[in-house]
């Protein structure tokens, strides 16, 4: 079902942190905000981590960009749950052009399901928190899904490195 609003990617060059998502939810293609559903942690573990100063709303997000934080998706015209995202609507060339041209400094997964999109690996095969360092991409982090449907693998202790890794 095609949404007539996608979320925009928020971009530009030398972000310090690039948040990447699967795809958008139903609710934020809807709405046209990450992150955007009640159910989804996101914005209070970017605060409880110490990542942003304040919590912040979903209509808030083009803001961080004054923070040196950005957002895209590797899917852009897919949006529901990841099993509900078409594998020919996820771009990783794409992706990984937008990384090389904008060069930020770290970038998180916001689920080992993006991630292994990324990687091309089974998520059981991808850690949680900091990557091992490819010298061809800017420093990795993969982070436990804020989506509540994603409830029974939650914890905060992943944003926290994130955090301290970039505030460093």
């Amino acid at each position: 079902m095609p949404f007539p609003h996608r979320l925009p990617d928020q971009l530009r060059p030398n972000l310090r942190l690039v948040f990447v998502g699967t795809a958008a939810s139903t609710r934020s293609a809807e709405l046209g905000h990450y992150y955007a559903h009640p159910g989804n942690r996101f914005w209070r573990a970017i605060q409880e981590a110490g990542i942003t100063p304040r919590r912040y709303q979903p209509g808030e997000f083009a803001s961080l960009i004054e923070l040196g934080i950005g957002f895209t998706d590797l899917s852009k015209s897919g949006a529901g749950m990841d099993h509900q995202i078409a594998a020919e609507t996820i771009d990783v060339p794409g992706f990984r052009a937008k990384i090389e041209k904008y060069r930020p400094r770290t970038i998180a997964f916001t689920s080992k399901k993006a991630a292994s999109l990324f990687y091309g690996r089974p998520s059981a095969a991808i850690a949680l928190g900091r990557q091992k360092r490819d010298e061809s991409l800017p420093e990795i982090f993969v982070l436990p899904s804020p989506s509540g449907a994603a409830s029974g693998h939650w914890t905060l202790e992943p944003w926290r490195e994130l955090a301290r890794w970039i505030a460093a």
